[in-house]
């Protein structure tokens, strides 16, 4: 078995987990720059940049599976829908 070969690292993989480190590099950056207080939105908790992003992933991820069980492989609604949700937990959580 060849060291690392469980997963397939294709363009697209690494294309995701650049980009997911970009985005934890960028709001740590923001975050010693224009430091936040955490604010209360429509779920009635305290949260700032990072916790948004958190639940803007794991909400993202979650409706990506259900996009596969009930649509099928092409995720191009589903990056649309993330990215709506993404819009609108940066919004109003």
């Amino acid at each position: 078995m060849i060291p690392g070969g469980w997963m397939a690292w294709t363009f697209p993989v690494a294309l995701f987990f650049y980009c997911i480190a970009c985005l934890l590099i960028l709001f740590t950056l923001l975050a010693i720059r224009y430091p936040e207080t955490p604010r209360r939105g429509v779920l009635r908790i305290e949260t700032t940049r990072g916790d948004r992003l958190f639940i803007s992933l794991l909400g993202s991820a979650f409706l990506c599976v259900g996009w596969l069980f009930a649509f099928g492989p092409p995720l191009w609604g589903a990056l649309i829908c993330c990215l709506i949700y993404a819009a609108a937990v940066f919004r109003w959580v």
